[in-house]
């Protein structure tokens, strides 16, 4: 099966450089995410591939932990980790355009993350998958929307 993709772009008035800086800072995740609220390192101590990282993540029904590492840190180009178990991956990519850097955030569903969530949703697999897939949308939204905001200062 085709993995499953959803990706949104903001222009923030900031160079590519400082907005990654401020994205691969997982620390800061919370200042902006409507969902993940706090992260932390566990291994190494800054965005470097291989680094891991915890993170505390929150909606109104439930309240769950991840482990995730970084699989790509190229500074002023992109950013992007892999959540365990289910490799779900989260990037954010950097351009330079007129008026800033056009900041692209990307969420990728592939084959393995369909069989944790058939392993741990049976029948409800797939519901589980769409419920993600527009969790993974709405939230991109507004996690580029407060990055804007933070980063321009307002």
């Amino acid at each position: 099966m085709e993995p499953i993709r959803e990706s949104q772009s903001i222009v923030i008035e900031r160079s590519p450089e400082d907005l990654y800086d401020m994205v691969a800072d997982i620390t800061r995740m919370g200042e902006w995410s409507p969902v993940c609220k706090a992260c932390w390192w566990t291994e190494g101590d800054g965005p470097a591939v291989g680094a891991r990282f915890g993170g505390r993540n929150e909606r109104p029904e439930r309240t769950w932990e991840t482990i995730s590492q970084v699989v790509v840190a190229d500074r002023g180009r992109e950013f992007a980790f892999s959540v365990e178990p289910t490799q779900t991956r989260w990037g954010y990519t950097f351009a330079p355009v007129a008026g800033g850097t056009e900041v692209t955030e990307s969420w990728e569903f592939g084959d393995h993350s369909r069989a944790v969530f058939a392993e741990r949703f049976g029948d409800e697999a797939e519901a589980n998958v769409a419920d993600r897939q527009a969790n993974a949308r709405t939230g991109m939204s507004a996690t580029l929307a407060a990055l804007k905001a933070v980063a321009e200062g307002r």
